[in-house]
């Protein structure tokens, strides 16, 4: 058991550390930023557990006990919280603190648990005393919870599915049952998510030259950075050998229509029916499944291969979804 002066200073402590991260211009401090933050460590000290998906459940409702109040009862618009792949690079600088303040507590997860719990009552309240209320606030802090937890979950189903794939073989009335390659796992994840983004952006946006190379890149970022913080080599050589911006790019149908049903079959089961959330998903698989063959000493795929294909199947599916919603939009022939 801790004393709750010890309790309030690693309180203290992880939101001074928060508000490092969450200041903006002027000294400010983004309230939706800090938030973010503080459910990727909730979800980092949930996946410390064998049953994470119930131990959230549990920790709402202590939650709840601690602040005396139940959150705000309605649901909350998708234009009231930030892009989906905004939210991940947020939620995985949480998870990063989480890890780094583990450390002391390696043996003792359940206590580093209630800890953390009474850190966010705690934040909550000093974010009350700001002029936020208190019930609004949980809301805004259970939703976005949701999210980084599907959006874990989902990551990390999407690579069983595709490894499941190059064991098993592919089966389902759209496949021939063949066996995938490590390479084909990887391009049918980074064109799922390049079509399911082009497939998220209104007609009226896909020549919008600021935003269409914007959104791009910042899905295109989540699949980056997820391979790297698990061991890709960092480097520049994601784009090496892309086709040039006036050659006519196409996609890799069979792969994305082959694992199309259970990206849905999953998506629904997890709640996210929102194109952009679930490109964002499938972009977090394709930097995890990256890992899992380009990173070690003896990758079974070389980085320098495996970067570009990835990147290039993504770009390019989008590239091509785009141009055939511009032309069925349009008319053109």
């Amino acid at each position: 058991m801790f004393l709750y002066g010890e309790k309030a200073a690693f309180a203290g402590q992880m939101y001074d550390s928060l508000l490092q991260k969450a200041v903006v211009g002027n000294e400010e401090i983004d309230g939706m930023r800090l938030l973010q933050q503080l459910s990727g460590i909730m979800v980092e000290t949930l996946m410390l557990f064998d049953e994470p998906d119930d131990g959230i459940t549990v920790t709402y409702h202590k939650l709840a006990e601690l602040l005396s109040c139940e959150p705000k009862s309605c649901l909350l618009g998708r234009s009231v919280l930030p892009p989906a792949y905004v939210m991940d690079v947020e939620v995985e600088q949480g998870r990063h603190l989480a890890k780094t303040l583990f450390e002391d507590w390696l043996n003792c997860a359940y206590d580093f648990h209630d800890l953390i719990l009474f850190s966010v009552h705690h934040l909550i309240i000093r974010m009350e005393a700001s002029g936020q209320p208190r019930a609004d606030v949980f809301r805004l802090f259970i939703e976005i919870t949701n999210r980084a937890m599907a959006f874990e979950f989902a990551a990390q189903e999407l690579c069983d599915i595709v490894l499941d794939a190059s064991v098993d073989g592919i089966k389902g009335e759209d496949s021939s049952g063949g066996k995938w390659t490590l390479s084909q796992c990887v391009s049918a994840l980074g064109a799922t998510a390049g079509r399911n983004l082009a497939l998220s952006m209104p007609e009226c946006e896909i020549f919008n030259g600021p935003l269409f190379p914007e959104k791009l890149d910042q899905v295109a970022c989540v699949m980056t950075q997820e391979a790297t913080r698990l061991g890709v080599p960092v480097g520049s050589d994601w784009r090496f050998g892309l086709a040039a911006n006036d050659f006519v790019t196409s996609a890799p149908y069979d792969l994305i229509m082959t694992l199309e049903p259970s990206c849905q079959k999953l998506f629904e089961l997890l709640g996210l029916r929102d194109l952009m959330e679930q490109a964002v998903c499938v972009s977090k698989a394709t930097g995890r499944m990256l890992a899992i063959t380009s990173s070690g000493v003896d990758p079974m795929i070389d980085p320098v291969i495996a970067k570009p294909l990835a990147m290039g199947a993504m770009t390019d599916t989008y590239k091509t979804v785009c141009r055939e919603k511009a032309e069925y939009a349009f008319g053109a022939e």
